[in-house]
């Protein structure tokens, strides 16, 4: 019988997406008491997922995290498999040829729909795609967005609105020490968005931003927030929803929207507008977006367990340009169980479900397994939960046929596909870096999969 995870036989897992959730799981197995391998797959040349495509450029600290994952890439019981799409490059199934664990950790990447009218007019867009544009993702690198108008509108208020809305409010002069994308900071360069309106369908002490965020609105150099003091003015339920620890950021919000009622607007030419408490029922236009519909809502219930309800009055903006940020959800890979309702590969403590029943050593974590909710350090206690249960099952996973990550080189170059290694990314993050520097930025990130594979095969830079 052989036993996985001793030095005889290591156990072989294949992480599936290479961001946080899946670094988290890397460095979880790693702390086991066992012998075990780890080759870890992305479906682009490089790797780090949220940290390098979502996260806001002026947001350059979130991304030391980076130090952490390069810390684990660095162990010899790791391999990088880069510009190698799982479900299509190689089958789930045929994973199980060489490895005896497989933990799904891709992430959630399309955005949640509105499902009004007018939302596929032109200037109607999701988030992912300006957040992805911006990033330099090389999937959104030729998205098109028209600065011309005067008035933004974003629907959503959780921490991505905010980087939506703060790098619209944002100057060139800002935004040019950041990594942004070189093509989407001449775009904005040139921006005539003078106002960005913010809404949400709750209270202020419903939305889902954090301090951090919204304080960061009152700080711009060239535009300034606006709060209508009689949103701030809170129901007895809503009040109470501020109270305790667990609360307490919900009581830091409303003291730095509270602070914003009073702020100067010191010579600031753009706003940028909060409005609580508004359902989108329409995105009105002939050829493009020109005003949005909104009902006006109200919150009944006790609190914690507030209900949104509309009045029946209605009210529009004029607009030119539109954003839906109301969350994210994941979509199905080709043979893993998934579940169209909830957005997610259905598990029980990180074990993959298939109807109901666990399927013999897959697993999965992060965002696709659990929702597209908490911060970047979230995707750590999942993947302990995920591990755990992974360590419970080890004497019942069947061993694989092939366990040589040699055979997998092999068997995807068969298929003509030349996988990126750690070592190969390297050598486009010096390439990046080296562009940066000359443009005065921390690096400037290649948007294109046959650069970024042209750069990897050329010697160090």
């Amino acid at each position: 019988m052989t036993i996985l995870g001793t030095t005889q036989r290591p156990l072989r897992v294949a992480i599936v997406g290479a961001g946080p959730a899946g670094f988290y799981v890397a460095e979880t197995l790693f702390k086991q008491d066992l012998n075990v391998k780890i080759d870890m797959f992305e479906k682009l040349p490089a790797p780090f997922g949220l940290v390098r495509y979502g996260v806001a450029p002026d947001h350059e600290k979130i991304k030391n995290v980076i130090k952490i994952y390069e810390k684990i890439a660095s162990d010899s019981r790791f391999s990088f498999f880069g510009n190698v799409a799982v479900g299509q490059s190689i089958g789930v199934v045929e994973l199980k040829k060489f490895y005896d664990a497989t933990v799904f950790c891709y992430g959630t990447e399309a955005d949640r729909r509105l499902g009004i009218k007018g939302e596929g007019l032109k200037g109607s867009h999701l988030a992912t795609e300006f957040v992805g544009w911006y990033n330099g993702h090389p999937q959104f690198r030729d998205c098109c967005f028209d600065f011309s108008h005067e008035v933004t509108v974003i629907m959503g208020q959780g921490n991505v609105a905010m980087d939506v809305a703060r790098i619209l409010c944002s100057t060139a002069e800002e935004l040019s020490k950041t990594d942004i994308s070189q093509h989407a900071l001449d775009e904005l360069a040139k921006s005539r968005v003078k106002e960005v309106h913010v809404y949400g369908r709750r209270g202020p002490v419903q939305a889902a931003f954090t301090p951090l965020e919204i304080r960061e609105m009152g700080g711009l150099k060239d535009a300034y927030p606006v709060v209508d003091q009689k949103d701030l003015q809170l129901n007895e339920a809503s009040s109470a929803e501020t109270h305790g620890v667990v609360n307490s950021f919900r009581k830091k919000n409303i003291e730095i929207l509270q602070s914003f009622t009073v702020l100067k607007h010191q010579n600031r030419q753009r706003k940028f507008v909060l409005h609580f408490l508004r359902t989108p029922v329409e995105i009105i236009g002939k050829d493009r977006v020109e005003k949005v519909k909104f009902e006006i809502n109200e919150l009944t219930g006790d609190a914690g367990q507030q209900k949104v309800k509309g009045t029946g009055q209605f009210e529009e903006i004029e607009c030119g340009l539109f954003f839906t940020s109301i969350g994210y959800e994941g979509v199905p890979m080709q043979g893993v169980p998934f579940s169209p309702e909830k957005g997610i590969i259905p598990n029980r403590l990180g074990r993959v479900l298939d109807g109901g029943t666990a399927k013999d050593g897959w697993y999965v974590s992060g965002w696709i397994g659990h929702g597209a909710s908490g911060v970047i350090g979230t995707n750590k206690i999942r993947a302990e939960e995920t591990v755990r249960s992974l360590v419970e099952d080890l004497e019942d996973l069947p061993a694989c046929e092939t366990p040589s990550t040699e055979a997998v080189v092999k068997f995807l170059r068969e298929r003509s596909i030349d996988p990126i290694t750690f070592i190969d990314w390297k050598k486009i993050d010096a390439y990046e870096i080296m562009l940066g520097l000359k443009a005065g930025k921390p690096r400037e990130k290649i948007t294109e999969v046959s650069q970024m594979l042209s750069v990897a095969k050329e010697p160090s830079y």
